[in-house]
């Protein structure tokens, strides 16, 4: 999990504690503690309750809501695919089947590798460049299916 810091429960208090006076704080701090190790520990779930003064059941229930939060550290790079209407109307699905029928990699589901998941998305606002893909922080367009598989990792991505 290269770029996050392993799971640290005062770091996860510090950051609670920093954002807790913000209006509507939930999300920013659910956001805020995801850029920091990379997933919201369910360990945080009380914290936040408390220092909000939420149900445990209304913060469980943000993180569950937004498919973008995970509970657990990812175990290789994360490829964010667009399948909005215009990067569908460019040949997306087209790259979702080929990437799982050639490597084995199935979008939003279990992978024949570790190394990478690739998530759905819907609409990264770069619809002219179509299909669209975030890794890293970093928007790329005009995706095909080579450009999909070395961003995925894959060092034989050449048919």
């Amino acid at each position: 999990m290269a770029g996050y810091r392993m799971w640290d429960d005062d770091g996860a208090r510090q950051i609670v504690g920093g954002l807790v006076h913000l209006e509507g704080a939930t999300l920013p701090i659910l956001h805020a503690l995801q850029d920091e190790f990379g997933y919201v520990d369910p360990k945080a779930v009380p914290l936040i309750a408390d220092a909000l003064n939420l149900s445990r059941a209304e913060v469980h229930g943000a993180i569950s809501f937004y498919h973008d939060f995970k509970t657990s550290p990812s175990a290789g790079r994360a490829v964010k695919l667009c399948r909005a209407e215009a990067c569908q109307a460019l040949g997306c699905e087209t790259l979702v089947a080929q990437l799982e029928r050639d490597h084995g990699i199935r979008v939003d589901g279990p992978s024949a590798t570790d190394e990478v998941a690739v998530e759905t998305v819907y609409c990264l606002g770069n619809c002219a460049l179509g299909p669209s893909a975030l890794v890293d922080g970093a928007l790329i367009g005009r995706v095909d299916a080579q450009r999909l598989a070395e961003l995925c990792g894959l060092a034989s991505a050449a048919r």
